[in-house]
């Protein structure tokens, strides 16, 4: 799960993150009291979406004009430059061309910027360990320093059983070129980080940039958070903290029921239990010449509802052309994935061809209801020939 910036720092001050003084707004009123009450003579109006990229970024509806952050010297420009942003739809690399909505805004006290460093934590899979990385080339995209100045980026694996030290993070500020005060700061910060990282169960902390004031100070300028989906009944506040307007309204509503849903390009919609199944489904496809519409795992315990739930959910994407359900039957019974494909295509009116591979538990009472059910449903022997028969159907449609 993501959250916003202005969402991100307030977690991360509660842990002793240094985080610069701001406050959110919804209009553009309350953006000038924002600023008001922050007082000061320089502000920054951060518009709040889910991606970066937002100062680089433009809207559709001003595409020559300024990005999604931007530097104002007085509470009217605060005004008028979240109320040009509020409503509006901001274009950047993350987001793709169709953009995001700007619904909420974030301004935030100006600050006296003397460098800019790149500071983040992730679990990296191949230590198996909570990974600090640190680059003097703050305010860039981490992918891109590593492909040009791969020298410029320090990793450091946290051992579990200790966690981050204060050597830790003297050897990072080191790295960095921090020096005198700005090495205790530092190290205050980077546990504070690593102290949220880890009660929050999150799965990212980036903060870009990371800078150092004219009188030393070391503070979060951005920060971004995820976390896991998994462990989010265990912070309750976080997950409230949700912004189901920054999701795709389809991965929105499998969520409700327990689905994991990725909206795709293709044309071919793919149910799936389990999530290896799931991706080497995908693959077989694009090996036969299709293009799948969508990653769907219902899971090796789905009941007959979250089937019928799952349908309806591929069928609901105007880019399907076909469908092709892969299950094998362990823990999931072949015979409920069945009575689910035969009530979904019941109550939606399948109009597009579907193609069914069941193998496992009860695979012949799900064969048998399958047939039994005088619905158009094609049966597959194995993974490849699901794979051609769905493809070949939809060029046959096409």
């Amino acid at each position: 799960m993501n959250i916003h910036e202005y969402q991100a720092k307030s977690l991360l001050k509660k842990y002793g993150v240094a985080v610069p003084r701001g406050g959110v707004a919804y209009t553009a009123e309350e953006a000038g009291k924002v600023a008001q009450e922050l007082g000061g003579g320089l502000w920054v109006v951060k518009s709040q979406i889910h991606a970066g990229g937002r100062g680089a970024g433009r809207f559709k509806e001003d595409p020559n004009g300024k990005g999604g952050v931007r530097v104002v010297k007085s509470v009217d420009d605060v005004v008028a430059n979240a109320r040009a942003m509020l409503g509006k739809v901001l274009v950047t690399k993350q987001t793709g061309p169709a953009g995001r909505e700007v619904k909420r805004v974030y301004i935030e006290e100006g600050l006296d910027i003397r460098r800019e460093i790149y500071l983040g934590m992730l679990v990296d899979r191949g230590t198996s360990r909570v990974t600090v990385m640190a680059s003097s080339e703050g305010g860039m995209e981490i992918e891109e320093v590593a492909a040009a100045h791969p020298e410029k980026i320090l990793r450091v694996a946290i051992d579990p059983a200790t966690g981050l030290q204060p050597f830790h993070a003297r050897k990072i500020a080191f790295f960095l070129g921090l020096e005198g005060n700005q090495i205790a700061a530092a190290t205050q910060f980077l546990s504070g980080m690593y102290k949220a990282f880890v009660e929050l169960d999150a799965s990212i902390v980036e903060i870009n940039p990371l800078i150092v004031t004219g009188d030393g100070r070391v503070v979060a300028l951005d920060a971004k958070m995820n976390f896991d989906d998994n462990a989010l009944f265990r912070h309750k506040d976080v997950a409230e903290m949700r912004d189901v307007s920054e999701e795709d309204p389809m991965e929105v509503e499998a969520s409700k029921h327990d689905l994991n849903y990725v909206k795709l390009d293709g044309n071919i919609g793919c149910m799936v239990n389990g999530a290896g199944l799931a991706m080497a489904t995908m693959d077989i496809i694009k090996l036969y010449g299709g293009e799948p519409a969508n990653f769907l795992d219902v899971g090796g315990g789905a009941t007959k509802e979250r089937v019928t739930a799952a349908f309806k959910l591929i069928l609901a994407d105007p880019k399907v052309e076909g469908i092709l359900v892969n299950i094998f039957g362990g823990i999931m019974r072949c015979d409920v994935i069945a009575e689910g494909i035969v009530a979904a295509a019941r109550e939606v009116s399948l109009t597009v061809p579907l193609v069914v591979r069941l193998e496992g538990t009860n695979v012949n009472l799900g064969k048998k209801i399958l047939a039994d059910s005088g619905l158009p449903i094609k049966s597959a022997d194995d993974l490849a020939d699901a794979a051609q028969k769905v493809v070949g159907a939809v060029k046959e449609a096409a």
